[in-house]
């Protein structure tokens, strides 16, 4: 799928995506006010207002006949999946036909409990952007729902680097509202882990083991955020080194890219945070787990001492010797149940004054 957009006067529009059109379509490089026709300069005709210039082509999941298309448009030649994918750096940021590509992974579905990482691209050629992209991020939808709001909404989107600013910027605020969620989840998983309410010893270790799956998926996604945000901050880095080297950037898009670098930096830390505090978490449970088990253990041990007294003594009666002298006893199998009763209740009471129980 392919869309483009258009800056007219203070918001972004969609322009018709037909792919013929498209690929004759020149490249935007001037974003000076609408020229009119020589007509209209003599005063001999109504001035006849030009269309708004074209500065974003967003590709999705594009077809090999849309890449072409935007590629003869521009003169560029747009990345195929295979070549998103790949984890080296000098094939995710690298300059090609006098344009910049930065490929970043950026993460998706945060709030369906499965996040994802997908790679995304953004090609700057002139005053056009480029993005290639075979997934829907949802920060992707909120920047162009804001862009094309007009009157002041903030957003400026008049050439392809700001919008490619704010959608890093629309990326990064979506992670920090996910590693907002997940340090309010990891405080809720903490009062579980290290609540002081009574429970049976196998009903906790259950909770305790389930608590450790849960443990792990948010370890698991903290993961994929921070792996996220490393990308987001090679990306604005390389971007920001351009500047005076190959290009100059404005005095607005060089303060933009400040801040952005500052937002990831600070989010990197946040997430490292959070990041610690699973671990801990995973080894504060791990030894519960053991304290657990280990008390089951203690309450075998005592068991099993309390009963050996009268054990021996049942077995020394239980002897069936033709010279026992108890055996012409009375009393003497009262006398045997009252030593085993007794044998049990020393230890026990030794154990209890000792707090072992």
């Amino acid at each position: 799928m392919l869309r483009i957009h258009a800056y007219d006067l203070d918001r972004l529009v969609s322009v018709a995506s037909d792919v013929p059109a498209v690929a004759a379509a020149p490249a935007p490089s001037d974003m000076s006010a609408p020229i009119t026709s020589d007509l209209a300069t003599s005063g001999l005709a109504t001035p006849v207002p030009a269309k708004p210039p074209v500065v974003w082509y967003d590709l999705v999941s594009p077809t090999s006949e849309e890449e072409r298309a935007v590629g003869e448009c521009l003169g560029i030649t747009v990345p195929t999946m295979d070549e998103m994918e790949d984890i080296e750096l000098s094939a995710r940021l690298y300059q090609e036909d006098g344009a910049e590509f930065m490929t970043m992974t950026v993460l998706t579905r945060p709030d369906a409990g499965t996040p994802r990482k997908v790679p995304v691209t953004f090609i700057v050629k002139g005053q056009v952007l480029v993005t290639v992209r075979y997934a829907e991020p949802r920060p992707f939808d909120a920047f162009m729902a804001r862009a094309r709001k007009p009157n002041g909404t903030g957003l400026h989107c008049s050439y392809g680097e700001l919008i490619m600013t704010g959608l890093i910027e629309a990326i990064i605020d979506r992670m920090a509202d996910t590693l907002e969620r997940l340090g309010t989840e990891i405080d809720q998983i903490s009062q579980e882990v290290f609540s002081t309410k009574a429970a049976k010893a196998n009903a906790k270790t259950r909770d305790l083991q389930d608590l450790i799956r849960e443990v792990g998926q948010k370890g698991e996604f903290i993961t994929v955020v921070r792996e996220s945000l490393v990308s987001v901050s090679r990306v604005v880095a390389y971007y920001a080194a351009l500047d005076g080297v190959d290009r100059k950037l404005t005095k607005e898009l060089r303060q933009r890219l400040k801040l952005l670098q500052r937002d990831a930096t600070s989010l990197g830390d946040h997430s490292a945070f959070l990041s610690g505090k699973i671990n801990f978490l995973l080894d504060a449970t791990l030894g519960l787990i053991n304290l657990e088990q280990n008390q089951i253990i203690k309450i075998f041990s005592v068991a099993s001492v309390v009963f050996l007294p009268p054990t021996l003594v049942a077995s020394i009666y239980g002897m069936n010797f033709a010279n026992q002298p108890e055996l012409q006893w009375t009393y003497g199998y009262h006398m045997a149940i009252a030593m085993m009763i007794v044998s049990m209740a020393l230890p026990y009471l030794y154990f209890k004054r000792k707090g072992w129980l």
